[in-house]
């Protein structure tokens, strides 16, 4: 890795990134890129310690723009995978809708259309790989800090310690570090899902293992949908969503560590629907259920110069296919902001100007997708001819 002199804003400080995901780890390669002190902390136990979930497609002028920022766009191009872009829509008798594998003339690399996927543990590896050794600490399950002479002291579950003058929250929804600059309480969408992992899906529901065919797999209607995505290990995530009251998940009774009982509510939930979709849940032993929450959209809190968050950890919303491309692009205006030393004088000013960018771009797009939430999880006839025409 190339440095360049340590950027006068951040001369002898050092950066703790709680969490290891794109985000963290996309701010982690930036930062030192500019030769600044930086280690990220992630609670998973070591880098192989799970599957990281579906693949991920990045946008042009966010993810794919933080990407190349990064200089690690050739391995993006060595890992992403071909085709796992398009999408394909059914209606819930299992009729193709819409097939974009089906159509000729795709855009590439350079293309503003262009959104290549890629699993997300290859994400995080090439993006690891880009860091000097060392800088991911393992199992550090983020507990607690407190303000010690100007440096944040922090406490890790499994009993180790740290100091940093500068803590950057990149840990997700459930975030740990958001308390330390606000109270603010994550609302309700109305609409959850109920997602599900099938490692062998080839052999587990091969029929529709087939219909997936390696795309982005929705089906919707009669106030209900099903969106299932290839992981890159070659399992398949779904997730099952619709509208349900608040708490939805503690009044409904199921017990959603049997797995049995919740295929059985799923298949109930979706009477009328083709019986392929039963084989996916038939398929699934492991399910998870998610309320879709948000923050408000006035959202805000007071800058300090020390303290800061990116991703999910700061503009909460539900998914709308951006979430890692946000991530990644607060990672690039926040180490832009941290080392233009030609616009900010202290630490304090830089941090309240990529607050505010990074506020400004999140709002709108989560009140659009508030808005639009209900044409996702319980569709009409009308919510789904409009999205044929969008991806048409």
């Amino acid at each position: 890795m190339r440095m360049i002199q340590k950027q006068e804003l951040l001369l002898h400080k050092s950066i703790a990134i709680i969490g290891g995901g794109p985000g963290g780890l996309t701010l982690a390669r930036l930062l030192q890129l500019k030769g600044v002190q930086v280690r990220v902390y992630e609670r998973d136990h070591s880098q192989e310690a799970r599957v990281q979930g579906a693949i991920v497609d990045l946008h042009f002028d966010s993810g794919l723009r933080a990407m190349e920022a990064t200089g690690l766009m050739e391995a993006f191009k060595a890992n992403y995978m071909p085709g796992a872009d398009k999408y394909r829509l059914l209606d819930p008798k299992g009729h193709i809708l819409l097939d974009e594998g089906n159509q000729a003339g795709k855009p590439d690399f350079g293309n503003p259309q262009f959104r290549p996927e890629i699993d997300r543990g290859a994400l995080r590896d090439l993006l690891i790989d880009g860091l000097l050794p060392g800088t991911v600490l393992w199992d550090r399950q983020f507990e607690s800090m407190k303000e010690v002479d100007n440096k944040w002291e922090l406490q890790f579950k499994n009993g180790t310690t740290a100091a940093a003058d500068i803590v950057i929250g990149s840990d997700g929804y459930r975030s740990l570090i958001r308390p330390y600059l606000t109270d603010a309480n994550a609302l309700y969408s109305g609409a959850t899902i109920i997602q599900g992992e099938i490692d062998h899906p080839k052999s587990a529901c091969p029929e529709f293992y087939q219909l997936v065919n390696q795309a982005n797999l929705m089906a919707m209607g009669n106030g209900a949908t099903i969106a299932a995505q290839p992981r890159g290990d070659g399992g398949l995530t779904f997730y099952a969503a619709s509208m349900y009251p608040e708490n939805w998940v503690k009044l409904s009774g199921i017990d959603f560590s049997n797995s049995e009982e919740v295929q059985n509510y799923l298949i109930n939930h979706y009477e009328g629907w083709n019986s392929i979709f039963f084989t996916l849940f038939k398929a699934c032993t492991h399910f998870v259920p998610r309320p879709l929450n948000y923050f408000p959209l006035e959202h805000r809190w007071e800058t300090k110069n020390n303290i800061t968050l990116i991703g999910d950890a700061a503009h909460l919303m539900p998914p709308n296919g951006e979430g890692v491309n946000l991530a990644m692009l607060d990672a690039l205006d926040l180490s832009n902001c941290l080392t233009s030393t030609a616009t900010f004088t202290d630490l304090h000013d830089a941090i309240a100007a990529y607050e505010k960018i990074m506020f400004d771009r999140a709002e709108p797009l989560c009140k659009e997708t508030i808005e639009g939430i209900s044409d996702f999880a319980a569709p009409t006839e009308e919510s789904v001819q409009e999205l044929i025409k969008m991806l048409s």
